[in-house]
């Protein structure tokens, strides 16, 4: 079964139909994946035909006739969106987000929903109530998380395009440890209208796809100022695809030596190195920075995400949508639907949250890891004085084996140290594949930027990409 080109070969094709079916035949062929929740094929071959009947409609759109995923705490109207989680098991959206509607104006075709962690609270994929999705390069591994489903999607050309969202690296560990590229915008660049809040100022949806020019496309499309949402930015929308010119001479690349000399997996480390190599050799410089506030980020990030989860959580309550107890007194109805509805991570999460903005505990925690938040945007403003991108590891480690950190929640909350940064400052980032592991598994180089400077990002992968055979990588399907 050949595999699914890139958007741009896609858009040139004859049939939307062919595409889509082309698809649904390798989801179905790597069902064992678990990548997907919810799959509307009918609808998709519908919409499809509908576009391969008005062709002329859609000669200058982006994305005609191309199937793509969307995480499945996007809401798509009509179609399940449950989070992966049991109290949204049967919540079907009556309108579509932003995203989704600017991805059908530009004539994509949803192909489904995909697994994730559980409202996207986790770095495994293992905390789905729908079990967890499986990496198409070992399928006893874990994908990252919490979009784990989307990058699976991507990685084996289910489709060439998958919606994530990233709050504290979602959708850049999955995309690392799957092989693909994944980006996460500058906050506030893509519209959060329709996304399921988890850490409302953290929270960004992104693009997985197989080439930084196929994300520079998405981004074209999905970026911009929405009037739904009050936090999205009104800077105009760089020209991305535009920016791919290949020519890298004169940037300055910074490296945080310090805070990278323990912790990393030697493999990661040196195909980091050779990353680095490669871009030298195009005319990049790559400097040493000092990031002196990157060792709070993690305590930092789980207090300031568990709060506004807390927060954020409490509207699932059993009265208004989503699982509801049979009890009849109202105060057992709330207990008893939040305690069937939510898992073990999820209720941790809200516990932690409710903990650190309870009276007594407020200004010692979550005020504290506020200004400490400070802090660290800070050393990312200074350092972008004297360099033009920040580059390290997208995760530390390879990719584990499914239940390996289960027990042990804090050794996987570390698994995102060298991703939360971006979300505590609002940058951009971008994880690109760089190598793999003596085990043929994927390593990811992150690449973090100013606000609002996509366009360097995705200029330096692509320009990685033009020198190397990472990207064009495939991994095994597993029927």
């Amino acid at each position: 079964m050949s595999a699914p080109a890139t958007i741009s070969d896609l858009v040139k094709m004859s049939s939307a139909v062919e595409n889509c079916h082309l698809a649904l035949d390798r989801i179905q062929a790597a069902a064992a994946l678990n990548a997907f929740n919810t799959i509307d094929g009918d609808r998709a071959l519908e919409r499809a035909a509908d576009i391969d009947r008005n062709r002329a409609r859609y000669a200058s759109a982006p994305l005609a006739g191309v199937p793509i995923a969307v995480k499945d705490n996007i809401c798509t109207r009509g179609l399940r969106t449950t989070a992966s989680s049991r109290i949204l098991e049967h919540f079907i959206p009556p309108y579509d987000a932003t995203v989704v509607e600017r991805l059908h104006a530009a004539g994509a075709v949803v192909i489904g929903k995909t697994n994730c962690d559980e409202f996207a609270m986790g770095s495994s994929n293992e905390n789905s109530a729908f079990g967890p999705a499986k990496n198409p390069w070992a399928v006893d591994r874990i994908p990252g998380g919490s979009s784990g489903g989307s990058a699976v999607a991507v990685a084996t050309r289910m489709t060439p395009l998958a919606l994530g969202s990233d709050t504290g690296g979602s959708i850049r560990q999955p995309a690392a440890m799957c092989g693909v590229v994944g980006l996460k915008p500058t906050y506030g660049r893509v519209s959060r209208y329709g996304l399921l809040a988890f850490g409302s100022s953290l929270d960004q949806i992104g693009p997985f796809t197989q080439t930084a020019r196929d994300t520079a496309i998405a981004l074209g499309v999905i970026a911009g100022v929405d009037p739904a949402d009050a936090t999205s930015a009104s800077q105009a929308v760089d020209a991305y695809e535009g920016a791919l010119t290949g020519n890298v001479k004169g940037v300055r690349i910074g490296v945080p030596a310090r805070i990278l000399a323990s912790g990393v997996d030697p493999e990661i480390s040196r195909a980091i190195s050779t990353a680095l190599d490669t871009l030298r050799a195009r005319g990049a410089t790559v400097v040493d920075i000092d990031l002196p506030h990157a060792k709070y980020a993690i305590s930092v990030y789980y207090l300031v995400a568990t709060a506004e989860a807390s927060s954020n959580l409490a509207r699932y309550d059993g009265a208004r949508y989503g699982l509801r107890s049979a009890d009849t007194d109202l105060g057992a109805m709330y207990t008893k639907s939040r305690e069937a509805g939510f898992g073990a991570e999820v209720k941790r999460r809200i516990m932690l949250g409710t903990y650190v903005l309870s009276a007594g505990y407020y200004d010692a925690y979550y005020l504290k890891a506020q200004q400490v938040r400070t802090l660290i945007r800070r050393d990312y403003d200074e350092a972008f004085r004297t360099v033009d991108v920040v580059a390290m590891p997208t995760s530390p480690i390879p990719p584990f084996r499914i239940g390996e950190k289960v027990a042990d929640p804090l050794q996987m909350y570390l698994a995102d140290i060298f991703t939360v940064s971006a979300n505590l400052a609002g940058l951009p980032a971008i994880s690109v594949p760089c190598g793999f592991s003596a085990g043929c598994l994927p390593i990811g180089l992150q690449l973090t930027g100013r606000p609002f400077d996509e366009s360097t990002l995705l200029r330096i992968a692509d320009a990685y990409e033009r020198d190397t055979e990472w990207s064009k990588q495939q991994p095994p399907i597993t029927s």
